[in-house]
């Protein structure tokens, strides 16, 4: 298992890292996995330190692409990462608490992807959710809390996977995205995850803030319907303004069972602007999509943050820019899910 993840070091990311006379930067204060022992070993040596997050790359545009998508999501967690070394170490954000444990290895599988064909994308796709279950299952076992950045959507999946199993029990998830993925099982990609982890039995109650009504066919919007899946749609809540989200989030997660885990799943499709697969133009703000971040991970029941589909590439100023932006809002979303979970 441990192979499938390539572990960072600090001295590998160093070019990187910004250095300023007086200054210690974050990269210079996280932990980093000892390469030398297994997986769950290096993890629990970690949780022994004081380490409480585990950052994972997934460096895949597999899962869009079989959605019939654009591709570029592969380059999501190089863009977070040169951002994230560089933040200071100062008294609101405490490296020493963060594993930066490195990216899955997925190079060949992205590979074999270039000029395939449908069904060899959804099977590639398939093969990325075997690699990446069984290392967020040692995350979780070890008592760590998992924070997945890069890829597409697909990789709802093996999280949510990982935590029913490590729970030993169906979880619950909170996703904020236009779309509700929850497509038909017809081979994986990104549009399909969570309707994988219902069929499965690791998907309990599932709530879709901010899909949009017109962006979802009525097959689709009948589909989630009938598998019981709530939504709380991008007009309801900020066209109509029927209501507060930040209170209808609270009161859903208050009619659940409180000892009921859950995930916090953000398409980054969902703000405005934002590099990724499916640009929009109509989104929420990224304060709102950290404010979103930050009150879920508050809860005591939250198990981890998955950000997917930031797609640098598909910046319309070109890839430096995307790579920039996107960096820069992965981080600011990452620090709040930290911030929320120290409250």
């Amino acid at each position: 298992m441990s192979d499938v993840v390539i572990r960072y070091q600090a001295a590998s990311l160093a070019a990187f890292q910004q250095q300023r006379e007086g200054e210690t930067r974050l990269g210079q204060a996280l932990r980093y996995p000892d390469p030398g022992l297994p997986l769950a070993e290096a993890l629990a040596s970690a949780k022994q330190q004081g380490c409480t997050f585990v950052l994972l790359g997934v460096p895949e545009d597999i899962g869009p692409r079989a959605n019939l998508g654009q591709g570029g999501s592969d380059l999501g967690w190089q863009a977070f990462v040169r951002k994230f070394i560089n933040l200071q170490q100062n008294e609101f954000l405490d490296g020493s608490q963060l594993l930066l444990l490195g990216e899955l290895d997925c190079a060949d599988l992205q590979q074999q992807s270039q000029n395939a064909d449908l069904a060899t994308l959804r099977a590639l796709c398939a093969e990325i959710d075997l690699r990446l279950e069984p290392v967020l299952l040692a995350i979780f076992n070890a008592g760590l809390t998992p924070i997945v950045i890069g890829g597409g959507h697909n990789n709802s999946l093996p999280l949510l996977a990982a935590l029913a199993k490590s729970e030993q029990k169906p979880v619950n998830c909170i996703n904020l995205d236009p779309h509700a993925d929850f497509r038909l099982l017809e081979g994986r990609h990104s549009g399909n995850g969570f309707s994988y982890a219902k069929a499965a039995g690791h998907l309990d109650s599932y709530l879709v803030m901010g899909l949009h009504e017109l962006k979802n066919s009525a097959s689709s919007l009948a589909q989630i319907k009938s598998a019981g899946v709530d939504v709380l749609s991008y007009q309801q809540l900020f066209v109509r303004e029927q209501a507060a989200w930040p209170e209808l989030l609270k009161l859903w997660l208050s009619l659940r069972n409180p000892q009921q885990v859950f995930g916090i799943e953000l398409d980054t499709d969902a703000i405005t602007g934002m590099p990724v697969s499916a640009y929009n133009s109509c989104g929420v703000s990224v304060q709102q999509a950290e404010h979103f971040v930050h009150l879920l991970a508050s809860q005591a029941q939250s198990r981890y943050l998955h950000l997917a589909e930031a797609a640098p590439a598909q910046h319309p100023a070109g890839l430096a820019a995307g790579m920039n932006d996107a960096g820069q809002i992965l981080t600011a979303l990452v620090c709040a899910f930290i911030f929320g979970k120290q409250n």
